[in-house]
């Protein structure tokens, strides 16, 4: 089974989300070992860069040695859904822990997307953090679905 940890920086909340994500994480216990760590952002208004390393330390300070870490960069790679699954797939048979890592409302430091074994990149668009937790617990979840060939993705 899969350890699959997302790292996401924020706080969620309104409360539309908070029951989305708790509504995926419960349906993700069949297929994944599922742990969310939330940290800090840094305050508004502050120098986005100084955003970015003070959030990019606080990330690096919980990722574990020898794990899998991808981060969710917009610059990244595209998949589709089955190729997400498969990615997730592949991170299933690696046997190494995932980290899949959300940046705050100033992107993600440089520090952390360099040392991602993977960028992957859910849309062009540029997505809210907390609204993107969501989406990417449920882009997980089809995964599974595709993976197992249970019904929901059609």
């Amino acid at each position: 089974m899969l350890h699959l940890t997302i790292v996401a920086v924020g706080k969620i909340k309104e409360e539309y989300l908070r029951q989305g994500i708790a509504e995926y994480q419960k349906r993700l216990t069949p297929y994944t070992k599922l742990k969310i760590i939330e940290l800090p952002d840094a305050p508004l208004g502050r120098d986005p860069g100084e955003a970015r390393r003070e959030e990019g330390k606080r990330i690096r300070s919980v990722l574990k040695p020898r794990s899998f870490v991808a981060v969710c960069d917009r610059q990244g790679k595209k998949l589709t859904s089955e190729g997400f699954a498969q990615w997730l797939a592949d991170r299933e048979k690696g046997g190494q822990e995932v980290y899949m890592v959300i940046g705050g409302a100033s992107g993600l430091a440089p520090e952390v997307t360099a040392e991602a074994a993977d960028r992957l990149s859910f849309s062009d668009l540029t997505f809210p953090h907390q609204l993107f937790r969501l989406l990417l617990l449920e882009q997980i979840y089809r995964g599974f679905k595709i993976l197992r060939g249970e019904p929901y993705h059609w």
